[in-house]
């Protein structure tokens, strides 16, 4: 039994047990290159939150992880076949809904684990904050908890070296040969401040990408994925373990 993992547990065995975090992953699902499946940011969140849950549990944290939800903002994509779209504005209703849920029944603590680039979930944050101001709410990407130029030669931002590493390592059967693999190559906004990440915009998928991905893949290896996993399972454990277990004023 994993009391840590909601949809393996049973009413029976955790009714006594008081959980001061409850964790939602959050994915996407969307074509990820041609090697990675469309389920790639699901079993992410899914795997990535439950390590770090259990690294967390096994120091004293209650955490429970909530079953993820599978669809994220894919608002760019609507040509790309059955990417599924959330609008935010969905995500929203949901998160309220589960805020609601948690709040009745004491949880008080929630951490949106976000494993989809494509959603946003700080203004979500900020405007159900105002709603429930007895719940602490924090949202995180956990792939921006670590260095990347530190693990990876080629920098992207999805089904690149980061990603097809770590899949390669949690789950190499669902990892097509390399070899399929398009080079992740991406065009460029023609106006410079676009580029540079203070202007935003949205991006046309298609327009943008040959082959669904960002990011060069083909350097991607199992040890890679392993070592960089083992980093940011222990980064992740520990805010869990905070979240979970901090008494008091939560500024000094």
């Amino acid at each position: 039994m994993k009391p840590y993992l909601l949809k393996e547990s049973h009413w029976g065995t955790i009714g006594d047990i008081t959980y001061d975090l409850a964790v939602l992953p959050w994915g996407a699902t969307e074509a990820h290159n041609r090697h990675l499946p469309y389920g790639t940011d699901i079993y992410e969140s899914d795997l990535l939150a439950e390590a770090a849950a259990e690294a967390a549990w096994n120091r004293g944290a209650k955490v429970i992880v909530l079953p993820a939800i599978p669809f994220g903002v894919n608002t760019g994509q609507t040509d790309v076949l059955l990417d599924i779209n959330l609008n935010p504005s969905t995500q929203l209703a949901i998160v309220r809904d589960v805020i609601t849920v948690l709040n009745r029944q004491g949880i008080r603590r929630l951490l949106i684990f976000n494993s989809h680039g494509g959603n946003s979930f700080k203004p979500i944050v900020r405007e159900l904050g105002l709603e429930f101001p007895e719940m602490f709410l924090a949202a995180c990407n956990w792939f921006e908890a670590l260095d990347k130029s530190r693990y990876f030669t080629h920098p992207g931002d999805h089904a690149d070296e980061m990603e097809t590493s770590l899949m390669l390592h949690l789950l190499p059967g669902l990892v097509r040969p390399l070899k399929e693999a398009g080079d992740g190559s991406a065009k460029r906004f023609v106006i410079e401040a676009l580029n540079e990440g203070w202007t935003a915009v949205e991006r046309k998928w298609s327009s943008v990408t040959r082959d669904t991905g960002i990011g060069d893949p083909r350097s991607a290896t199992k040890e890679k994925g392993e070592l960089f996993m083992k980093d940011l399972i222990a980064k992740l454990a520990d805010l869990f373990h905070d979240l979970a277990t901090h008494r008091g004023n939560w500024y000094c």
